[in-house]
């Protein structure tokens, strides 16, 4: 009889084992701290970052950067360097973290999803490199906090130029210091991302005289985050089609005094067994008079026979977020006065996405949305057209408190994508925007008639702006009455 193994010493990537005079060796996968096509297969393709996105976008992303610093910049000024630390860790209470998500701009550029990590871009005399700070190997933390790629790992993982250990970070930058004068730095000084990082290395480099300046890099980043390439093109389709696909299934199991947390947790489930990895942010399930209150999260009444539920949620796929806006009958059916003001309210949303075109600017479609719904109120004859007629303050002022909220935003891997840039600036194809105008009338209101008080209403789609006609890449969730009637009647 064989004598038991007996387990002998341990390497980098195998363990070997002793028996009667023998080694034997067994090989096990290099692991990492995210997802990699050896280990998540059903998640990531040969060559991926992060699913959908291979190193060569990312390589081209930092390249492209790089380049609008530089010729941003006057010709006198050479030396560069560009810091962009991860998010850190945040924790609820002792030892109970918060689900980890990564800074938007950290993970643009890298694909890195580790906290407590730094990027770092620098020109040189052929061009640039980019340099990873990762957190360490440290079996210990990694039996509790799960596998960490290192500054090997993270070299293969993400193509950068080299890695070095978190803990190095200071002394890299000093030694930046004492071999380059004249250089600019980069880096968000206003809204620091790690401060950790900020206090005890970076607040230090920023001291230092050999600096010009510091400028802000994230308006650069956000102007280029703004048009999304064909593989991001690709996932914002999908993540607005599993939360569309998601609503449909939360309309149905919809009922007279259903509770607003159901549907929460209803949309959830749906989006992640689909494949999302959240939700995209609290969503708002707003029963009734609750509607009327545009970001109410509460989520923890009931919504009685014969109201509205107003659903504001999406979901976030491998980084991209999606945004829908959608207002039903929970009993079934709208009541003639809801599907009066419901209508109203779509034609003004499908005249709006139709608008959606290369050089029209969100600012001016928020001016269409207030002027359509200045003459549908009129028609409706929830304002008297004497009333909006006479007073151009006073009509502009019932039309703020009927509809106080912008016509849309920017969307993408933020739900409030690249807040620095401009709604002036000319939509352009590859942009991916929202398109949610909304009615709102409190119970309180009794300038409007009394059977369309208390009734808010949002009707919200995300829009994909291409050379043509725009794609609704939300088409999928059913927003004309007759068909949410239909789906309701299903159950």
């Amino acid at each position: 009889m064989a004598a038991p193994m007996k387990k002998m010493s341990k390497f980098r990537n195998c363990i070997y084992w002793k028996s009667q005079g023998t080694v034997s060796f067994t090989l096990f996968k290099r692991y990492f701290g995210q997802p990699i096509v050896q280990t998540h297969p059903h998640l990531i393709g040969q060559d991926e970052v992060t699913p959908g996105i291979n190193k060569q976008e990312y390589q081209q992303r930092r390249t492209s950067l790089i380049s609008n610093v530089v010729e941003k910049t006057a010709e006198s000024i050479r030396n560069h360097i560009m810091i962009f630390p991860s998010a850190s860790k945040v924790y609820m209470t002792y030892d109970i973290p918060y689900p980890f998500r990564q800074n938007t701009e950290f993970l643009y550029l890298s694909g890195f999803q580790e906290p407590d990590s730094v990027l770092v871009l620098q020109t040189t005399e052929n061009g640039y490199k980019s340099v990873l700070f990762v957190p360490k190997r440290d079996p210990d933390r990694e039996l509790w906090d799960g596998p960490r790629s290192g500054d090997t790992g993270a070299v293969s993982l993400t193509g950068v130029s080299e890695a070095h250990n978190s803990d190095d970070l200071e002394k890299y930058l000093h030694n930046y210091c004492k071999t380059h004068c004249d250089y600019l730095v980069w880096y968000s000084m206003t809204k620091p991302v790690h401060l950790n990082f900020h206090k005890s290395v970076i607040s230090e480099f920023l001291k230092q005289e050999g600096r010009k300046s510091i400028q802000n890099p994230i308006q650069l980043l956000h102007q280029m985050r703004l048009v999304k390439s064909q593989a991001e093109i690709k996932l914002m389709k999908k993540t607005c089609q599993i939360a569309s696909e998601a609503f449909v299934d939360v309309m149905r199991c919809s009922h007279a005094n259903i509770s607003e947390s159901t549907l929460y947790a209803k949309m959830d489930y749906e989006c992640r067994v689909r494949g999302a990895e959240i939700l995209a942010y609290p969503p708002v399930v707003a029963g009734g008079e609750r509607a009327n209150i545009i970001h109410y999260i509460n989520n923890n009444n009931l919504v009685g026979a014969g109201e509205l539920v107003l659903m504001d949620a999406g979901c976030e796929y491998h980084g991209y977020t999606s945004d829908i806006t959608r207002t039903w009958p929970v009993s079934g059916k709208f009541t003639p006065a809801q599907r009066r003001l419901y209508l109203a309210l779509l034609d003004i949303q499908e005249a709006l996405v139709t608008s959606c075109r290369p050089g029209v600017t969100l600012a001016e479609l928020y001016q269409a949305m207030m002027q359509l719904l200045a003459v549908r109120i009129i028609l409706l004859d929830l304002v008297p057209s004497s009333t909006m007629a006479k007073d151009e303050l006073k009509m502009k002022k019932i039309l703020c408190e009927l509809c106080p909220h912008d016509v849309g935003h920017y969307l993408g891997m933020d739900v409030h994508d690249t807040p620095s840039v401009s709604k002036n600036r000319p939509l352009e194809p590859g942009m991916v925007i929202t398109i949610e105008p909304g009615l709102y009338i409190k119970s309180t209101n009794t300038m409007v008639p009394e059977e369309y008080r208390g009734i808010g209403i949002r009707i919200e789609d995300n829009v994909l702006i291409t050379e043509g006609d725009p794609i609704v890449l939300t088409a999928d969730c059913p927003k004309h009455p007759d068909h949410i009637e239909a789906i309701m009647a299903q159950r």
